[in-house]
């Protein structure tokens, strides 16, 4: 990997992998001849890439989201650069986020889509939350394994894409139909008036806090048409 030091070492994936020993750095400038995961691909990964990775390795670009203008790309030589189609970060700083994947996430799908599954789950082993990666993205991952080419999977990811935006749309309908359902029932019981000494305890509701914020309205919300890197 490329290394940029843009993230906090302690939470920093790439850096983790590398204590592990599953992955070493590679020196701006030095050039690679695998398959490249980076936001600046103009093709999308397929298992048609598969020899390359055999053949070359697999590299990825760690860097923050916030910070890609300052990441000198040029300089990152490699004949195959390469996106990843549409999923979901499972991390614990972008969860649920289209396309925020980070640097171990890229790399797992990578392997997972051009058919080395074992790599992926050993990387992703390192994590507490690695496992839930496949288990979220299990049904886009499966569809995209079955294509042969960057042509195949460009299509697919549009078929998700329209599958995800049309069962979101669904889900609105079915939203805005029960609410009116849902309104006639709360009313007062008119058997039951408050007191004025109940009506002055304390009414907050013990759910009141919440939980911890899961960027809920990621979740297919306008479903987003952006590139991502990892």
């Amino acid at each position: 990997m490329w290394d940029f030091d843009h993230c906090d070492p302690r939470r920093c994936s790439g850096k983790k992998l590398a204590r592990l020993g599953l992955i070493k750095e590679l020196k701006v400038g030095s050039r690679f001849r695998g398959i490249v995961v980076s936001p600046k691909g103009t093709q999308v990964i397929s298992r048609s890439d598969r020899e390359i990775i055999l053949a070359g390795g697999l590299a990825v670009v760690e860097c923050s989201w916030a910070r890609l203008d300052d990441v000198p790309f040029g300089k990152i030589a490699s004949p195959h650069e390469r996106i990843l189609p549409y999923l979901l970060a499972t991390n614990p700083t972008n969860y649920g986020k289209p396309w925020r994947l980070n640097c171990v996430e890229a790399l797992a799908a990578a392997f997972y889509i051009t058919g080395f599954d074992v790599y992926a789950e050993k990387l992703l082993s390192g994590f507490g939350w690695g496992g839930s990666f496949w288990k979220v993205n299990r049904s886009f991952l499966q569809r995209y394994k079955t294509c042969e080419s960057a042509a195949d999977i460009d299509k697919m990811q549009a078929q998700i894409m329209d599958d995800l935006e049309a069962s979101w749309n669904e889900s609105r309908r079915n939203k805005d139909t029960h609410e009116g359902d849902s309104e006639d029932l709360l009313v007062l019981n008119p058997n039951h008036q408050p007191s004025s000494d109940e009506s002055q305890e304390d009414d907050s509701s013990p759910l009141e806090g919440g939980s911890p914020d899961s960027d809920s309205e990621s979740e297919y919300r306008g479903v987003e048409r952006s590139q991502h890197a990892p």
